[in-house]
């Protein structure tokens, strides 16, 4: 895929995620009303796409609760704000093991097939949703995030019979391979949308020569965005924008402005929104994302 510089950039804020983030700032979002404000604020700051997770309010753990999410999309909608919402569909694919005994899983374990993590997208009809292209060991210890081919191309057949766009999240290259295959069995609606998500232990390093072999392997005809975590959020803003990409930021990702100054996601918005014009280039509205993803039209 030939890669120029994105001169016209939709800006993701993923709004909280389902990190154990809530104790290391008091801006991480929680209930859906918190999630909400946070996404309209997000959007007025300049965002094209907010990407909703939701948590549950007791205990800040992130939730497959199709009730928060219902709670969440209704006031943003409701807000009148303009913005293209799109959710996850990753939650349920935790397998926590003994390592001591594999057969056994153990406290943390949240899996549940394909076709059930779609059930709050079911219900809310967003605009995008998210489909996690593999398996993963994500993180230390004994966690690993299971997305097998079977699943993925259940809940990419269910995805596109809802009219949602997906968006293949990709965290290392056999997940790219498998996203291509996706889009060659027209299980993805055209044009293909693929999120590349860097710097997730252990999937694909932040090293941006990577992240350009990685572009070359995309479909033509594809629209990318790509993110890396912590202090490396910035830094991949320009990096997606000059590989001819779009972009993400937002606390699910990061949660600081500056060294020890923590951030709200309006904050990292208004941020990422001064490097894409300093760079030449200007934010998408939700229209023009919309055109360019051949998205539904907003229903006023």
């Amino acid at each position: 895929m030939r890669t120029v510089m994105n001169r016209k950039v939709i800006m993701t804020c993923a709004l909280t995620g389902a990190g154990d983030t809530v104790g290391k700032s008091e801006h991480v979002p929680v209930t859906p009303e918190q999630i909400a404000e946070s996404g309209i604020a997000a959007a007025r700051a300049g965002a094209t796409v907010i990407h909703v997770h939701v948590r549950e309010p007791s205990t800040g753990k992130g939730s497959r609760e199709v009730s928060y999410y219902r709670e969440a999309v209704e006031r943003i909608r409701a807000s009148g704000v303009d913005v293209i919402i799109n959710t996850t569909a990753g939650m349920g694919g935790d397998l926590m093991l003994d390592p001591h005994d594999p057969t056994t899983f153990v406290e943390g374990t949240d899996l549940v097939p394909g076709v059930e993590r779609l059930k709050h997208v079911e219900e809310v009809m967003p605009d995008i949703c998210t489909l996690d292209c593999g398996s993963l060991n994500f993180g230390e210890g004994s966690l690993v995030y299971v997305s097998t081919p079977d699943m993925l191309r259940e809940g990419a057949k269910r995805i596109q019979e809802l009219g949602v766009r997906c968006e293949m999240e990709i965290f290392d290259t056999g997940h790219l391979w498998f996203g291509r295959q996706l889009v060659e069995e027209g299980l993805i609606d055209a044009p293909p949308l693929f999120q590349l998500c860097m710097d997730i232990p252990y999937g694909a390093p932040a090293d941006p020569s990577l992240l350009a072999a990685m572009v070359q392997q995309l479909p033509e005809g594809s629209h990318w965005a790509s993110f890396a975590l912590g202090r490396m959020q910035m830094p991949w803003v320009a990096q997606s924008v000059l590989l001819g990409g779009h972009v993400r930021v937002g606390l699910e990702d990061n949660l600081y402005l500056s060294k020890g100054v923590l951030a709200t996601n309006a904050q990292l918005v208004e941020k990422a929104r001064t490097i894409i014009e300093a760079m030449g280039a200007s934010v998408a509205t939700p229209d023009e994302a919309r055109e360019m993803l051949n998205l539904k039209p907003r229903v006023a």
